[in-house]
């Protein structure tokens, strides 16, 4: 690979990644990266006023190329990109990643780290010189090297259940009618520049003018209609309670509805939150007797519904006992042309869900305290 790309080299690069080695995901919006900025800016649907999620997308994407094994490991715990690390210190991360190859500390930090993060900043730059502004799927595909669907035929009582799986980021699905958007039980959407599924939606159903600039924001503004209908302005509401709204934007993309499921329930006075299965499941049921009452009411009908694995993010629960549990509302669902959509983020988290969903476990309903 040539050590050049452009405008961006691989030298320079390396600096910026291995500030953000120091500093973390966490306070990338504090750190000066004008060439990852500028990287992040080349490939296609990049959003100018949330540059550190799309930052995080590109270095996503570059350890994503990596091919797997100890060198991708060692690079998503070093940048706080492995699962529930994106908060650790930077001694920690290092200490985990030196793990990965039974090395001290010290001998990490000395060899392989350096070499780990070379081979991001080498992707970086590949990535950065092959994004082309007129080539929209292949920008798309670069920020979602491992863009694909799965169709899982699930075991049931009755007949088997047809589930298609989705392996890229939220604000990427197309001509999925109900998207399903986790949230808190005060049911209030977070800054758009953040790196959560009800952030990107809210950041993808955004309304924007000619240069990017945000003019509306239909998704926000219907879900604050809805919570002063239902009498929830000042007070939570229940756990398991399911909001919709309109997709706002993501109208042009096929989706019609945001289904915004509140399943988080913040914990006084700390910036955490309790999620359980039970909430989890609920909820399900109630996006799909939602959808089903919403059903006719649109022209055509809705038919297609699509859940990320929903408290498995800020709210802690394991990608396994989040799908089974949703598994427990799905299994259940008797409307018999539904399309039923799942989503995740990682190849990983998808080769898992496809293990509980296919390999045999038993689901949540009958397994409460699954367990990573």
């Amino acid at each position: 690979m040539p050590t050049h790309a452009g405008q961006f080299d691989v030298a320079s690069v390396l600096r910026e990644v291995k500030m953000v080695r120091l500093e973390g995901m966490v306070r990338l919006r504090g750190l000066d990266l004008p060439l990852l900025r500028r990287a992040a800016a080349s490939v296609p649907g990049a959003v100018t006023d949330a540059w550190p999620v799309e930052a995080e997308n590109l270095l996503r994407a570059a350890v994503s190329r990596l091919g797997g094994g100890d060198l991708q490991e060692a690079a998503e715990r070093t940048l706080g990109l492995a699962p529930g690390m994106r908060d650790r210190a930077a001694a920690d991360r290092r200490r985990l990643a030196a793990e990965v190859y039974c090395l001290s500390v010290e001998r990490f930090r000395k060899s392989q780290e350096e070499m780990v993060l070379g081979q991001i900043a080498e992707q970086v730059c590949w990535i950065a010189g092959t994004g082309n502004r007129n080539a929209d799927a292949a920008g798309a595909a670069m920020l979602a090297p491992h863009l694909q669907h799965r169709t899982l035929h699930v075991p049931r009582s009755g007949r088997p259940l047809s589930v298609t799986l989705h392996i890229h980021p939220v604000e990427l699905v197309r001509d999925v009618d109900v998207i399903v958007s986790p949230t808190n039980t005060h049911l209030g959407l977070p800054e758009m520049y953040k790196a959560s599924i009800s952030a990107s939606l809210r950041r993808a159903g955004a309304v924007r003018d000619a240069v990017g600039d945000v003019i509306a924001e239909p998704v926000y503004e219907d879900l604050a209609a809805w919570r002063r209908k239902h009498g929830v302005q000042h007070r939570p509401a229940l756990a398991g309670t399911v909001a919709p709204t309109g997709p706002g934007a993501l109208a042009a993309q096929g989706v019609r509805r945001i289904y915004h499921a509140a399943v988080a329930v913040p914990r006084p006075g700390t910036n955490h939150y309790e999620v359980t299965p039970q909430d989890v499941a609920a909820a399900a049921s109630r996006a799909l007797a939602l959808m089903s009452h919403e059903r006719d009411v649109h022209t055509p009908p809705l038919r297609s519904i699509c859940f990320p694995l929903l408290g498995a993010g800020r709210g802690g629960l394991p990608p396994e006992t989040s799908v089974s549990a949703l598994w427990a509302a799905l299994a259940a669902d008797t409307e018999p042309d539904r399309e039923l959509h799942l989503i995740v983020r990682r190849p990983l988290v998808a080769n898992l869900v496809t293990d509980v969903l296919g390999g045999g476990r038993t689901p949540w309903a009958a397994q409460a305290g699954l367990r990573e």
